[in-house]
């Protein structure tokens, strides 16, 4: 599964790296939680929240069977 995440991530960070920032992947879980890092201006960004959760999480659920939730750390 860690494989397909990455490519997922590949496909999103693109558009991170327009505006600035980029994602960083920490830890793929067992039980499906996926840990990522925003770094650059997606680090302190005040939309962080949503382009984790409405952009990346959402992605990852669509296209990788077993993605329960994306955190930040």
């Amino acid at each position: 599964m860690v494989e397909e995440v990455k490519k997922v991530l590949d496909m999103v960070r693109p558009a991170l790296q327009a505006d600035g920032g980029d994602v960083e992947l920490v830890e793929v879980s067992a039980d499906g939680v996926v840990k990522v890092k925003l770094v650059g201006a997606c680090g302190h960004c005040p939309m962080s929240t949503m382009t984790l959760k409405m952009g990346i999480e959402r992605t990852l659920k669509e296209k990788v069977p077993g993605v329960k939730e994306v955190v930040s750390v």
